[in-house]
Formats: structure tokens, C-alpha cells, sequence
């Protein structure tokens, strides 16, 4: 169960975190949520998908790590094996809460294993040093929640303009594996080429003035890493 407080140098001046990667460290995730402006370092590695929650009826950007619920293809024994992590994964155990007048305010969930104990045997980062001021992990994490919370709310002019020129079609893939096993990937959207490539001059116009072209481009090219998740899937299955 999560625990979230708001994050003081009074109440977390000692507080160290554990950065390492690991399934015990809570990274063993299938998908992460991500944003827009860091859809270029994203398709680098991982499928990028959209999904729908159908209660809202607005949807969500994901980076996809693995096939299953809690496969994350990307964890080894040595650690995250990509030169780049979603700001949703690689902030935690870090989010943005609501004070005030909407003043966004730094939370931690305290209940994380990320949560180092035994701190005088110095295991873990420290968050604020010992004069109470932020060190320098702690500074490029609020960046990153910065970062993510304002383009997470900026998505949807994104994701409006994409069901404007109706460019989100279901996906249904079955992955055949090497041993003859299945997978099935529904319940997701992509991007569809063929509307994309179709749409009128003064559409591309209007997708490109607001800044969502490149995303849309990125997102689309994204999915050429399903090939290398799969591959990586029959790499773990063949070592048992």
C-alpha cells in the first residue's frame, strides 16, 4: 500500500533512496506512462502505445517493456538495460502532489522499496544534504516530475488533435515466440498510417503548427522496437 507525504528537509533530512534496478525495487512493470516531448528518447527502445479509459473517455501514452503483466524485458541481472528510462519510472519513488491554490509540491511514497534503511551505513542517495539543501539527485528528479507533470497535463491538446482527425485505430497483435507460445497485445491503440498519410494539407499544417506532428512521427516509428522486445523475450526464454 502506497504511502505519499509531502517531501520536507525537516521531516527527510537523512532520507536516502536506492537507485538500483531491480523487479525487487518495483520495476518489474510492464508499461510506464509517457509524455509527448519525450517521445523521441523513448522510441528508441520501447513501443510506444495509447490506451483508453473508457470511464474518462481520454487516453494515455504508455511505454511498453515487456508482454505480460509485470514482464519488464528490459531488467536484468546488471540492471535497466537501455540508455534511457521514462521520467515516470526513472523519478520514482517521487510525484507530484497538489497543495494550495494548486501549487504543485514534491510527494514521496514512503511505503517504495526504494526507501533505503540502515542510514548510517550510507546505503542509498541522499536526498537533501546536511545543511537541508536539496543535493543534486534530489534537483534533477524535480526537474524531471516538473517536466512530466506539465507535459502530462499539455497531452491533452495532443490526444484531442489525434481523435480530431481521427488518427487512433485499435490494435490487436499476436507475437508467435520461438517454442511455438503466444502473445496477445489488445486493448491498446496506435497511430494509423493510412489516415495520417491521407490527411489534407492544411491538417498536416495544423498538427505541425501545434507541435504534434514530431510526436505523432515518433510514436509511429516507436513501434519498430516490438521486433526487438520479442527478440529480447526469446533471449529469456531460451536461458529458462
Amino acid at each position: 500500500m502506497s504511502d505519499h507525504v509531502i517531501l520536507t528537509a525537516d521531516d527527510h533530512r537523512d532520507l536516502r533512496i536506492r537507485t538500483d534496478r531491480a523487479a525487487d525495487m518495483g520495476d518489474a512493470v510492464m508499461t510506464c506512462i509517457t509524455v509527448p516531448s519525450e517521445f523521441r528518447r523513448v522510441q528508441t527502445h520501447y513501443p510506444i502505445l495509447f490506451q483508453l479509459d473508457s470511464a474518462r473517455d481520454s487516453f494515455t501514452a504508455l511505454a511498453m517493456f515487456g508482454f505480460e503483466p509485470g514482464e519488464n524485458l528490459f531488467l536484468t541481472d546488471a540492471g535497466w538495460d537501455a540508455r534511457y528510462r521514462p521520467l515516470a519510472i526513472d523519478s520514482q519513488p517521487f510525484l507530484v502532489g497538489r497543495g494550495a491554490g494548486d501549487v504543485r509540491q514534491v510527494h514521496i511514497d514512503m511505503a517504495s522499496p526504494r526507501i533505503a534503511h540502515g542510514i548510517g551505513g550510507g546505503e542509498g542517495v541522499r536526498v537533501f544534504d546536511d545543511t537541508g539543501r536539496p543535493t543534486p539527485y534530489l534537483e534533477r528528479v524535480a526537474d524531471q516530475l516538473r517536466a512530466l507533470d506539465t507535459d502530462y497535463v499539455a497531452s491533452a491538446d495532443f490526444f484531442a488533435a489525434l481523435r480530431r482527425y481521427d488518427l487512433l485505430e485499435p490494435l490487436t497483435m499476436d507475437v508467435t515466440l520461438d517454442d511455438g507460445s503466444k502473445n496477445r497485445l489488445v486493448g491498446y491503440h496506435v497511430i494509423d498510417e493510412d489516415r495520417l498519410a491521407a490527411l489534407d494539407p492544411a491538417a498536416v499544417a495544423d498538427l505541425h503548427t501545434a507541435g504534434h506532428l514530431m510526436p505523432i512521427f515518433m510514436a509511429l516509428a516507436s513501434l519498430g522496437a516490438i521486433g526487438d522486445l520479442v527478440a529480447r523475450k526469446n533471449r529469456r526464454m531460451a536461458r529458462g
